[in-house]
């Protein structure tokens, strides 16, 4: 289901100055929510700084001007980090021929420069580079959009336990615009194929690649008419949500943002990416291991995330969600105004959350560096 919509931020200048004062900024040293949800708070909290250079320009020229910005792309699962940690941990365990046929194609068929980046820094190599594309690559071909999400309701079961997790996937995957454990398996097809273009295998391969981390996190596998928890206000840490956007209702902290980037920011503070994936090396050596040995299964990882963030994501939360009634949801502003209802549970992330969070994170972003070296030691035996 679309969960974009192509508001103006600003038509004039004196809107423009109103806009930037509404805006939220990332809290220092993180990275803005990153990848593949479906709300309009990334990319307006991502610029915000432009629309105050855009205003000091006019003031330094003299004149008024107006400027016509676009609302921001969905959140991005992991943050900017988190997708890069999987790409790094995953480099740790691919084959020798797998990791440098994955170099070859990337370099040879480069990602556009053309295209904006919205994660500046990092880029330690090719796959690294390539760990955000499918988010950048969204943003100017917004039919992927739902390729980054699938949205297990609340509720959901497994009549047949997991032989009937197919048939329940197809039911809730809109076969006209797909999502995320089908579009998986489709570039994975892609990239599989002998006789893909060369520069459509390297796409299928970044998508591929971030995908697989998509699938690892719980918000992009489940929702409780909320967006995967992007229309859930939450105070992390004393940083207390505030109203960003109030055409879509849409706030800033939110639970999404939380396990896109605030938990895994938190717990690894003063180091860097480098360092992150070799601790998560260390600590998951074993598991990895046994990870690897499993096959391929794009949807059962999705249930996985969709368990979890019942169990935890929500389960874990100190005020506890009512489960909604499915419906669609384009803005935090439908469903009744489900955002400034869940505003109002006045949700406040403390320790005992990220206690609670924290050793989530760290295994799902291990199990999708395992899985997504598993999958490309597959692809070049």
């Amino acid at each position: 289901m679309p969960h974009q919509a192509s508001e103006r931020c600003c038509s004039a200048r004196r809107n423009l100055s109103r806009h930037c004062r509404e805006a939220a900024t990332p809290p220092a040293g993180t990275c803005p929510p990153e990848g593949g949800r479906h709300s309009d708070q990334a990319r307006l909290q991502a610029r915000v700084h432009r629309c105050r250079s855009l205003i000091r320009s006019a003031i330094l020229a003299g004149f008024a001007f107006a400027a016509a910005l676009s609302l921001p792309a969905p959140a991005r699962a992991w943050g900017c980090e988190g997708h890069e940690v999987i790409v790094l941990l995953a480099e740790k365990h691919l084959t020798p021929h797998a990791l440098a046929a994955v170099n070859k194609i990337l370099k040879e068929y480069p990602i556009d420069p053309a295209l904006n980046r919205f994660c500046k820094e990092g880029r330690i190599d090719p796959m690294s580079d390539s760990s955000t594309w499918a988010d950048d690559y969204r943003s100017v071909h917004s039919e992927t959009s739902p390729w980054h999400y699938i949205d297990f309701a609340p509720g959901t079961r497994l009549a047949a336990g997991r032989k009937d997790l197919g048939t329940v996937v197809d039911k809730v995957c809109d076969p006209r615009e797909s999502c995320l454990p089908r579009a998986a398996a489709n570039q994975l097809a892609i990239l599989r194929a002998p006789e893909t273009d060369p520069q459509k295998r390297a796409n299928a391969l970044r998508f591929v690649i971030h995908f697989v981390g998509d699938l690892h996190q719980p918000l992009h596998n489940s929702s409780n008419n909320d967006q995967g928890g992007n229309c859930v206000p939450v105070a992390y840490f004393g940083n207390l949500p505030r109203l960003t956007y109030s055409r879509t209702e849409t706030y800033a902290p939110t639970l999404h943002g939380a396990w896109d980037y605030e938990i895994l920011t938190r717990a690894t503070k003063g180091m860097s990416v480098d360092q992150v994936a070799a601790e998560l090396d260390r600590s998951f050596r074993k598991q990895i291991s046994r990870w690897q040995k499993e096959p391929i299964d794009f949807d059962g990882w999705s249930w996985e995330s969709f368990e979890l963030a019942w169990n935890v994501t929500y389960g874990k939360l100190p005020v506890q969600i009512p489960v909604e009634t499915p419906q669609r949801v384009n803005s935090c502003a439908d469903a009744d105004h489900v955002s400034a209802r869940m505003f109002i549970l006045n949700e406040r992330i403390e320790q005992p959350y990220q206690d609670a969070a924290l050793p989530v994170v760290r295994e799902r972003l291990a199990q999708s560096a395992a899985r997504l070296a598993m999958v490309l030691n597959q692809v070049w035996p």
